[in-house]
């Protein structure tokens, strides 16, 4: 149980922290507009993510008796959780263009932020991939543990995302320190540790099958 919380964390603060097009959104809306305006976009993933964990669930658990669909989407999602490590690790850091002064209007933070998230192959392939195989093996533990790892897991993610809008929007030189590159270092390496527990978890699956089918091959047959 206290592993699956502990993942709930760290995959919170590294999806929330990891540079992509939302984050890069929360820093320009800061940058154009206030804090206020980068906090809105911060919050998006409560808004348009709900449906697609239910549907995720929903879809995962009529394959819950299919071990090798569920090996497959494990070695799937650590190969995911590898290249979002790889090209952290490899980033610059997150280039924003905060666009032309609009703050005399109201601004479309939400809105925008929204078809940014939506957009976005990264929500969808995380949880179908990695979220969703988390939360069923969550729910083998108890009932309650999927909800907890959703709690957990979007408090650190929008909380990342919140606190880096507050601290741009009181210091704008955060963009160009270095603890904000090796920030982003350290969240590179974290998804490529949690990238080998979802291979390991995965080839696991896949080879008890293959024990299971080599076993049955040299058990004699019943008369």
């Amino acid at each position: 149980m206290a592993e699956i919380l502990l993942l709930a964390l760290v995959l919170g603060l590294s999806a929330g922290l990891a540079p992509g097009p939302l984050l890069a959104l929360v820093i320009a809306e800061t940058l154009r507009h206030d804090v206020a305006a980068g906090i809105r976009v911060a919050i998006v993933p409560l808004v348009t993510d709900l449906p697609l964990i239910a549907l995720t669930l929903l879809l995962l658990a009529q394959l819950a008796e299919l071990q090798l669909v569920l090996g497959a989407i494990s070695v799937v999602g650590g190969v995911v959780l590898l290249l979002m490590g790889y090209e952290v690790l490899r980033s610059p850091g997150i280039v924003v263009d905060p666009g032309p002064d609009v703050s005399v209007r109201p601004p479309t933070s939400l809105v925008r932020g929204a078809l940014a998230n939506l957009l976005s192959p990264h929500p969808y392939l995380f949880w179908i991939s990695v979220g969703g195989p988390l939360m069923l093996k969550a729910m083998a533990v108890a009932v309650a543990l999927p909800v907890l790892f959703v709690l957990i897991f979007y408090a650190c993610l929008v909380g990342s995302k919140i606190l880096l809008a507050v601290m741009v929007g009181r210091s704008k030189a955060l963009l160009s320190g270095r603890a904000l590159t090796y920030g982003f270092r350290l969240v590179g390496v974290l998804l490529c540790l949690l990238a080998l527990g979802l291979f390991s978890d995965g080839l696991g699956l896949l080879g008890s099958i293959g024990q299971g089918a080599i076993g049955s091959d040299i058990l004699p047959a019943k008369a």
